[in-house]
């Protein structure tokens, strides 16, 4: 017999924060509840299962005092942010940098590309 948990969330798809319940059985995602859009299911699944983040830091810049901030283009799983820092932490960018330009490509195999958000010429 399977054993039924229950993970609570604050949907944050949209602006109207629905209260989410996922019930979990043997680690997989069964039911969401609590929802007013379907973005809220999608949410609450990968929440429970394999929550993701947008990371955003910074790295250095040749010749520069101040450092060139930079994020994920798109959210990678949670678990691998630490690897992710690690990744950017021996990267030095050579002027002149846009913003969009890609830092780091694929990070850690999630497919995300690290660009920067900040212009240095």
């Amino acid at each position: 017999m399977s054993e039924k948990t229950y993970k609570h969330f604050i949907c944050v798809s949209c602006p109207v924060g629905c209260e989410l319940e996922v019930t979990m059985e043997d680690g997989v995602a069964t039911q969401v509840t609590g929802y007013t859009c379907k973005r809220g299911i999608e949410y609450g699944i990968d929440e429970a299962t394999d929550p993701k983040r947008v990371v955003t830091s910074l790295v250095n810049v040749k010749g520069k005092q101040m450092p060139c901030s930079v994020r994920t283009n798109q959210a990678i799983p949670k678990r691998l942010i630490p690897d992710c820092v690690e990744a950017l932490r021996g990267i030095e960018l050579t002027p002149p940098v846009k913003i969009g330009d890609v830092v780091l490509k694929d990070v850690c195999g999630t497919g995300a590309n690290v660009i920067a958000t900040k212009n240095f010429d």
